[in-house]
């Protein structure tokens, strides 16, 4: 069951979809992406991030926005946040899921500006456009989950478990004050190669209060040896989940991460279908095609992912795809 659902996908490419959102300007360093979709019944639901290049105003993430479309294609902004709200230096993504007795819950992922390691939080809403930054209660930070940091989140529901997918960096090897220290000075572990970033797993029977499970999708020992960051899971008929996940070698390939594949029976273990290469590319620059989100929706896969231009910039597309 898993190759014929896989199978359908195996010709995806990514210049084959319809731009969604394009970035701030045409140059390198200016995204827009980290995608996260979520479908009501009714409309199609948006998370998305706008990046700008380190080195200029307001730099890195900036802005991480809620857009509403009818078609899936045409969004219209709902809700945003600029990151001096949070006060932190960066945002990456954000996942939007219904909560439970109605309204939505926001998953944010940012900088902590206390310490510069990555964390999670959490809004409830009846809307999306009522959400209030000022009301965010932690959800997974580094302390509580004993890293270095926990960043983009994926949220699911299977029964009555709510399951949290995140990056995260692995705790440092060297004790040494200092080298924590030096670590974080950029407010970015991922980007100084100082440890390397499996995805770990969260439970939760209230969408609320998460218990951390640990590493269920480790780095893997080539081009994705540095980052395997599940982005995506989709259960598959008969059982299982087939889920997308973004590898780096090294943290030079940081923010030009390409996509994999992997599919479990259980959500705590999983077994990459793409372990000796990415599974798909962008044919431009880095290749990076990354963050893609999934979802199965009248009989086609919908695909949400950025990838790098021809210009270095990044965009946001999407691409449907019969599902046999």
């Amino acid at each position: 069951m898993v190759n014929r659902v896989y199978a359908p996908l195996a010709a995806f490419d990514p210049l084959a979809g319809e731009v969604v959102l394009a970035p701030e300007k045409d140059e390198e360093g200016f995204w827009a992406g980290a995608a996260g979709v979520l479908h009501d019944g009714e409309r199609f639901w948006l998370t998305y991030r706008r990046r700008r290049p380190r080195g200029a105003a307001s730099e890195r993430g900036w802005q991480c926005a809620v857009a509403v479309s009818d078609d899936g294609v045409d969004f219209t902004d709902v809700w945003s946040v600029h990151k001096d709200e949070l006060g932190t230096p960066s945002m990456e993504r954000f996942c939007l899921m219904p909560a439970d007795g109605g309204g939505f819950r926001l998953y944010l992922s940012y900088v902590d500006p206390a310490d510069n390691r990555w964390r999670i939080d959490a809004l409830t809403a009846e809307h999306p456009s009522a959400f209030d930054v000022t009301r965010a209660r932690p959800v997974l930070t580094a302390a509580s989950t004993g890293t270095e940091g926990v960043k983009d989140p994926y949220v699911m529901r299977a029964g009555p478990v709510t399951y949290l997918f995140a990056s995260y960096a692995e705790p440092l090897a060297n004790p040494d004050p200092l080298a924590h220290a030096t670590a974080h000075s950029t407010g970015d572990i991922y980007n100084v190669g100082a440890t390397t970033h499996p995805t770990g797993l969260a439970t939760s029977l209230d969408g609320e209060s998460f218990t951390w499970r640990g590493s269920v999708l480790p780095v893997g020992t080539g081009w994705d040896r540095y980052q395997a960051r599940l982005n995506s899971v989709v259960p598959i008929p008969g059982g299982g989940y087939v889920g997308f996940y973004d590898g780096a070698a090294s943290h030079a390939e940081n923010y030009e991460e390409r996509c994999g594949v992997a599919v479990s029976a259980d959500l705590f273990g999983w077994t990459r279908l793409s372990e000796y290469g990415p599974w798909v590319t962008s044919p431009h620059g880095s290749g990076s095609v990354r963050y893609l989100d999934a979802l199965i929706l009248d009989g086609h896969w919908w695909l949400y992912y950025e990838m790098t231009r021809q210009d270095g910039a990044h965009e946001l597309r999407v691409l449907r795809v019969r599902a046999e």
